[in-house]
């Protein structure tokens, strides 16, 4: 079947994260995504490990599990793009291209005439992502940004932790580049969004993606919680603003994740958890009521919970339809029956490392399935049938270049 992105090409001149998790979900959908490394290093993310993949010796190979987390499906082209042959090719290349996407500082591009008012002019239907910490404009624009900086900035990490007068109460930044990842993510919209544009009036577009702008957009009902009263919302470890009980407790051997939702829910777990008195108290028989005296009621649900082990609760929870979760390490993640139904790990054929694993999109299409897919490419993998194929160029042109430390 044809992928749904088929026929799509994508230079890609980003590296480290967002950039390249956008273009690895464009690759993922079916396009065609050339990735431009640095001869001789490539994308940084190359050298954070370790851990790196491993031979069948169980030797590292020269690839980081950071960097083959979010370049399945590319190609790698090596160009020195400081250099005026390096320039030529990329603009060669940006006019058989598609799509654009960059992670470079503000204006950092113009002088390699690889910014978009340059490629717009050699390609006026091209689609140019760029990606930055605060965006093309303001007064934050030519600093850098970070993940973790910005999660910090954006608000997230004053909403993320336990409370200062819990033990270990501090903000804490999320477990994963969480700034960079949606970022990456409303990038891929944005692309897709102007390709629907571009498709319908021959017009292509710069579309401007900043790290702080997306990290105040997922605050979500934290912001609203904020905008509608005024009053910044505190850390409150596991347990939810708006929702009560809804956060971890503690069993006779370990935690687990309640969930309720509703009030029938709440109902059915006291039921069931030997506290059926409760939802006939004024003072929780709403979650609205819950939530103003969560105080009182948390320490009584915590005394039930610690009863029986994590597994007797999830069994006894189900039944009662209440949903409930264990906290998983990241080994009973994969061992879990429905990850592995869902096909989430897969093992992609790679030039070193004999098979490398990956995390299958989790998109699931009935009609342009996801296939296809690709080990992360070896620094400048590529580079010889790009140059032939959509560059046009020869043996002997590709031969120079190399000599010269152009490729």
């Amino acid at each position: 079947m044809t992928s749904a992105l088929s026929g799509l090409r994508v230079l890609d001149l980003s590296r480290v994260l967002a950039g390249p998790w956008a273009s690895q979900t464009l690759a993922d959908m079916g396009a065609e995504v050339i990735k431009i490394e640095r001869p001789g290093a490539g994308d940084d993310t190359r050298g954070w490990g370790p851990p790196y993949a491993k031979d069948a010796a169980g030797n590292d190979t020269s690839e980081a599990a950071y960097y083959l987390s979010a370049n399945r499906g590319k190609k790698s082209l090596t160009i020195d793009m400081t250099k005026p042959e390096g320039q030529e090719i990329l603009h060669k290349l940006a006019a058989e291209c598609d799509v654009v996407i960059e992670n470079f500082k503000v204006g950092g591009l113009a002088k390699y005439r690889l910014d978009y008012t340059s490629l717009s002019e050699i390609n006026p239907k091209i689609v140019y992502c760029s990606i930055t910490g605060f965006g093309q404009a303001g007064p934050y624009k030519d600093r850098p940004g970070y993940d973790f900086m910005i999660q910090a900035m954006g608000g997230l990490m004053s909403i993320t932790g336990a409370p200062d007068q819990e033990p270990g109460g501090q903000p804490m930044k999320v477990g994963v580049a969480v700034a960079d990842i949606f970022t990456g993510l409303y990038a891929t919209i944005g692309i897709l969004a102007a390709l629907r544009h571009r498709d319908a009036t021959g017009e292509g577009q710069h579309v401007d993606l900043a790290l702080l702008d997306v990290q105040t957009a997922i605050l979500a009902n934290q912001a609203m919680n904020y905008l509608t009263t005024g009053k910044a919302p505190g850390r409150l470890g596991n347990a939810h603003p708006n929702i009560v009980p809804y956060e971890a407790f503690p069993t006779a051997d370990g935690y687990i994740i309640l969930a309720v939702g509703n009030d029938s829910q709440f109902r059915s777990f006291c039921h069931v958890a030997g506290i059926g008195h409760l939802p006939d108290d004024a003072r929780y028989a709403t979650n609205r009521s819950r939530v103003a005296n969560r105080e009182t009621l948390v320490p009584q649900i915590r005394q039930a919970m610690v009863m029986k082990t994590t597994d007797d609760w999830i069994a006894i929870l189900e039944t009662a339809n209440v949903p409930c979760g264990p906290i998983n390490t990241l080994d009973r993640v994969f061992d879990n029956p429905q990850v592995k139904h869902r096909d989430t790990v897969r093992y992609l054929d790679h030039p070193t490392a004999g098979k490398v694993p990956t995390v299958a999109n989790p998109i699931k299409f009935s009609k342009t399935p996801i296939a296809g897919e690709t080990a992360p490419p070896m620094l400048g993998q590529h580079s010889d049938d790009i140059l032939r194929q959509v560059a046009d160029l020869s043996d002997a042109q590709i031969a120079r270049l190399r000599e010269a430390g152009i490729i």
